[in-house]
């Protein structure tokens, strides 16, 4: 199989970076992603993980995917799919304006080190590693820092076919 690519953006900030799928680690998730783009939503940063950008999606796959290539100590340009139950999120505390019902899925982008993916709500949280920024990461970060320090409000974590 020919490599594939993504590019991952931040519409508001007008940045952009390149991710390549890691097909031959995570496979299924891959396909799951691939087939649901492009995707896009209302952008978050991280409480617990750190330096970490992240949207959710309705479940899109037909079947969730395996935990396929796990860690809990993504690097910087980690690309990650997590998959959560609405009552894993339901907690006022995390921030969501919305009542998230049923299986929610998790894209993240990491873009610095230091990041350890435990939550004091439910502990470990494993996640996959499906791609990984190969091209863009410095300006990313950047954007995400600004982010984390001005605001997340009113701006998107866009995800589409390179």
């Amino acid at each position: 199989m020919a490599d594939r690519y993504i590019e991952v953006s931040l519409a508001k900030r007008g940045v952009q970076a390149t991710a390549k799928l890691l097909d031959d680690r995570a496979p299924v998730t891959c396909a799951a992603v691939w087939d649901a783009l492009p995707l896009g939503g209302e952008v978050f940063h991280a409480k617990y993980a750190r330096n970490e950008i992240y949207a959710l999606f309705p479940a899109f796959a037909p079947e969730e995917p395996p935990l396929e290539n796990p860690t809990i100590t993504p690097i910087p340009g980690d690309l990650c799919y997590f998959t959560f139950t609405g009552t894993e999120l339901g907690t006022k505390s995390y921030g969501y304006d919305q009542d998230h019902r049923g299986t929610i899925v998790d894209l993240a982008l990491f873009y610095e080190r230091n990041n350890l993916l435990i939550n004091g709500d439910v502990g470990w949280v494993p996640g996959i590693v499906w791609g990984q920024i190969v091209e863009g990461l410095e300006e990313m970060a950047e954007a995400c820092n600004d982010l984390w320090r001005s605001g997340a409000l009113g701006e998107t974590l866009n995800f589409r076919r390179a």
